[in-house]
């Protein structure tokens, strides 16, 4: 049985993780809720922010900068991907669009094997996230409570681009009924460019942040792909604060498991898909419609 400061500790690592699957999880299900996109390039999207994150860093020494042009980096990456690509494959069935997208993160993973080999990489915590705080009993590294801080910061961002301003309108109109947006004269094609770079960018900003906690390596992404799926099925397709509370269950089931025993983290997880599934399959707060 592990003792009270390692459940604490373990519950901050959920947190920390809950809150990254967050970011990645509402970059996918705008995409899919608006797009009705399934984008299975998402992880190798993420390796490639973190990649950015890497190479920058070096030239600017600044790793804020490097975030800032790295973020750059991605809403052009995003734009070129979907005017190219993924804008051929929108009234495509869904089978289609898994192929073009799981071949599309197999070259950018491929790309980044390439450039980068494939031995694993370290990004160096910033300058002023070295260390570790004291939290009573517990010692707990700074960067990753910073990084709570930073995505939850990012999250509320997002929120109120969406629910706040009149391009958020037009994203959730496009979730509910994209035909509707079109006869009022909106360029929906347009949004939906806009929509598939943001999405873009969170999973790349959600792969920077995340770079200095863990070894980069180009299939670092896949883990993340499949969990963040876990999280839109949780949280409801198309819903932004579904993605938010099934990014933190799911960070926590992840971490609180591994506690006990990190080998059934992972099933523990699925068991409550396959479970929230049978009860709910709109997930928790998605429309039946949506299901």
């Amino acid at each position: 049985m592990p003792s009270w400061p390692v459940l604490i500790s373990q519950a901050f690592n959920g947190l920390a993780l809950g809150t990254l699957l967050a970011l990645v999880s509402s970059g996918l299900t705008i995409i899919l809720g608006t797009l009705g996109v399934l984008n299975f390039a998402h992880g190798a999207l993420f390796a490639v922010g973190a990649y950015a994150a890497f190479v920058l860093l070096q030239y600017t020494s600044s790793f804020v900068l490097a975030i800032v042009v790295g973020c750059g980096f991605m809403l052009v990456l995003g734009f070129l991907l979907e005017r190219i690509i993924i804008r051929y494959f929108y009234d495509r069935p869904h089978e289609d669009q898994i192929l073009v997208t799981y071949g599309v993160g197999i070259v950018l993973v491929e790309c980044v094997r390439a450039a980068f080999g494939g031995n694993a990489q370290r990004v160096p915590v910033p300058y002023w996230g070295q260390g570790a705080t004291q939290m009573g009993f517990l010692i707990y590294p700074t960067y990753r409570l910073q990084l709570i801080a930073i995505i939850a910061g990012l999250l509320l961002s997002l929120y109120l681009v969406l629910y706040r301003t009149s391009m958020g309108l037009v994203v959730r109109a496009g979730i509910e009924n994209p035909g509707m947006v079109g006869i009022l004269g909106i360029n929906v094609r347009r949004a939906f460019l806009l929509v598939f770079a943001i999405g873009v960018v969170a999973v790349g900003l959600a792969g920077m942040l995340y770079a200095p906690v863990v070894a980069v390596t180009p299939d670092m992404g896949a883990n993340f792909m499949a969990q963040s799926f876990v999280v839109i099925v949780l949280g409801g397709l198309g819903s932004f604060p579904g993605a938010v509370i099934g990014g933190l269950i799911a960070g926590e089931i992840i971490s609180l498991t591994s506690a006990f025993n990190s080998s059934y983290s992972e099933v523990m997880l699925y068991a409550l898909m396959a479970v929230l599934l049978i009860m709910r399959p709109q997930g928790l707060f998605g429309s039946e419609g949506r299901a």
